[in-house]
């Protein structure tokens, strides 16, 4: 489903060139469930990023469904990476004036779809994710917990191919924590593909499989269970 070939991403500020990724090759299978950990700096969420479209490498390839990443025009990009995947961050990226239907919605909103013809979907999303009584709330009256909820039910409005989730608790408390780990376990188990970045090593035990990053280089690749069927 995913597949990296050889990718490595180097930024440059003013005249200097500063090496983040090297000669990186992974593939992800449809339903698997990725972790990617590694210390500060090592380049995690440059990793996920190119992966999701939202960065180019600098060299190597990058292929979702066999729809190449690299190389391409930023429009092309852009509609690869709206229909494709979807985005949870740590701090939620919710517009604080919209209700969480809105959040929700917002994707398809910016489609020109009107909210009328997407209410019951949006609906049922939020249901999903237990938020059916904080439907008209705006994220100023939700708990760090319920507006990272919205966030993915949000990521799954276009539903997405593959979901990136970019320390996707990192900005909870413990028991919000272990809420939204169930969360994305039990999407992983209805099917969604997931790669996550995360710090937190609990984090593995949500996963088919555990990816490890270190001063830009892949230090380790390891399966955690078996894919379900």
């Amino acid at each position: 489903m995913i597949e990296l070939k050889e990718v490595s991403k180097t930024y440059t500020q003013g005249i200097k060139n500063i090496p983040v990724l090297h000669n990186i090759s992974i593939s992800i299978k449809l339903g698997e469930f990725v972790s990617i950990m590694g210390p500060s700096g090592s380049g995690k969420s440059t990793l996920l990023n190119l992966i999701g479209g939202i960065d180019q490498p600098t060299s190597g390839e990058i292929f979702i469904n066999s729809k190449p990443l690299h190389g391409i025009k930023d429009d092309e990009l852009t509609l690869i990476r709206r229909k494709h995947v979807g985005y949870i961050f740590q701090f939620f990226n919710l517009l604080p004036i919209l209700s969480a239907m809105e959040n929700v919605g917002l994707p398809l909103l910016l489609e020109g779809i009107p909210l009328s013809k997407i209410k019951s979907k949006v609906e049922t999303l939020l249901q999903k994710v237990g938020l059916e009584g904080r439907m008209e709330h705006r994220p100023e009256q939700l708990s760090g917990g319920e507006m990272q909820r919205v966030a993915i039910a949000r990521s799954l409005i276009t539903d997405p191919e593959v979901l990136l989730a970019d320390e996707p608790t990192g900005n909870l408390d413990s028991r919000s924590s272990e809420e939204i780990f169930n969360m994305l376990k039990k999407l992983n188990a209805e099917g969604q593909t997931i790669i996550m970045v995360t710090h937190d090593s609990k984090a593995a035990d949500c996963g088919t499989r555990l990816i490890t990053i270190k001063d830009g280089f892949l230090a380790s690749d390891k399966k955690l269970k078996e894919v379900r069927a």
